[in-house]
């Protein structure tokens, strides 16, 4: 199993529409040409952006967080330019790219650091061969202070291993459950 360099990302990307939309360079500043944290293209992955679309957990009707049964009323929904994650707790994003894995191929995430640097943990589980969808991200506050998380801006890093053979079995083959997912998306039994 091998990592994928920007090169093949790009042309796996382009062949075959592997992200969506898909940035070829690193993005840094916005539009107004004001800094933001970067996302696109980078040397051996490819930093995606977290959507304006947040689930929010919250205490407020002492719900228990039970990932067979989510409780509704334990989260808040918000569409927004920039989340407040409040302290010691967590909310869920999706990104803006749409991903379609290829089959001989599997993607692991990791933070980015200007989060991490701000005691803000982003945790992904594996994209595994031809699953497809938007993402949904996980993310902790581990700090005792309210934590800012920005829509349309780079939120973590993709890392695309190839195997030197295809799957026996891949997700879609097994109809995985969370195949497709568009939106933020909660734990399905």
């Amino acid at each position: 199993m091998s990592i994928l360099s920007d090169v093949e990302i790009a042309e796996i990307s382009l062949q075959n529409s592997m992200i969506s939309p898909f940035t070829q360079d690193q993005v840094r500043v916005d539009a107004n040409n004001k800094k933001i944290i970067s996302y696109g293209l980078s040397s051996y992955g490819y930093d995606a952006r977290v959507a304006d679309e947040f689930e929010i957990f919250t205490n407020v009707n002492s719900a228990i967080v039970d990932p067979k049964a989510l409780d509704r009323a334990s989260l808040v929904s918000k569409k927004t330019d920039v989340c407040i994650i409040p302290p010691n707790s967590f909310a869920l994003g999706r990104t803006v790219e749409y991903f379609k894995i290829p089959r001989d191929v599997l993607v692991i995430c990791v933070g980015k650091s200007t989060y991490a640097r701000c005691g803000i943990v982003v945790n992904v589980t594996p994209l595994e061969p031809e699953w497809e969808g938007h993402v949904t991200l996980e993310f902790s506050n581990t700090t005792s202070l309210p934590a800012k998380i920005y829509a349309g801006e780079g939120a973590c890093q993709f890392i695309f291993f190839k195997a030197q053979k295809g799957c026996k079995i891949s997700y879609a083959d097994r109809g995985g459950k969370y195949m497709k997912q568009t939106g933020v998306t909660l734990p399905i039994i």
